[in-house]
Order: structure tokens, then sequence, then C-alpha cells
């Protein structure tokens, strides 16, 4: 019996196959500098509007209007001004009772027999 020469390779075991390769690692470094700011950029860019919302909305403030400001401003002026009136209406109150218990003392000053 004569045995067949058979090449190197194939008298040898057989070779797992290789793991696949991560992407970067095929990229050059100044791509994989890129490609990772970029990644970061767009990032920053979606998430940067986001975030800024959810805190106004947890500390309760917005972007203060100056029409709402104003209209505030013009309801503090009528809120005092109806205190003054208030105030003034409780004077006159006062003077109308005075007046009152002063036609009551005379009326009955002259119902009294003299």
């Amino acid at each position: 019996m004569t045995m067949l020469a058979l090449p190197a390779l194939m008298q040898t075991e057989v070779i797992a196959p290789l793991p696949p390769m991560m992407p970067w690692v095929f990229m050059s470094p100044p791509a994989l500098v890129l490609t990772s700011l970029g990644f970061f950029a767009a990032v920053v860019l979606i998430t940067y509007p986001l975030v800024r919302a959810l805190a106004r909305r947890l500390e309760g403030r917005s972007a203060p209007d100056p029409a709402l400001a104003a209209e505030v401003e013009e309801l503090r002026a009528r809120v005092a001004e109806l205190e003054q009136r208030q105030g003034t209406l409780h004077e006159l109150e006062e003077r109308i009772d005075f007046t009152e218990r002063l036609l009551a003392q005379q009326r009955e000053q002259a119902r009294l027999p003299h």
C-alpha cells in the first residue's frame, strides 16, 4: 500500500474560524476619532432640548412671557385700587352709622315731653 503524500496544510488540525472582528479594528485612528465625535455630537443635539424641557417642567417655571407679566402688573394695580376703595367704603359706612345714631337721638328728644 502506497501512501499518497498530502500537502502540509491538510495534514494539520482544522483551525476554528476567527471570531467576528469589531468595526473599529478595521478603522484608521482618524476615522475612529471622527466617528466618535460625530456620535457624541448627535447624542448631545438630540438630548439637550429634551433635558432642558424636563428641567423647566421640574422647576415649574418656563420662560417669562412679557404679555403675561404686564397683565399680572395690571391686576396687582387693580387689586391695590380695590383695597383702597374698600377702606373708603368702610369709612363711609361708619359715617352713615354715626349719622343714623344722631338722627335717632334727635327723634327721641323730640318725642320726650319737656
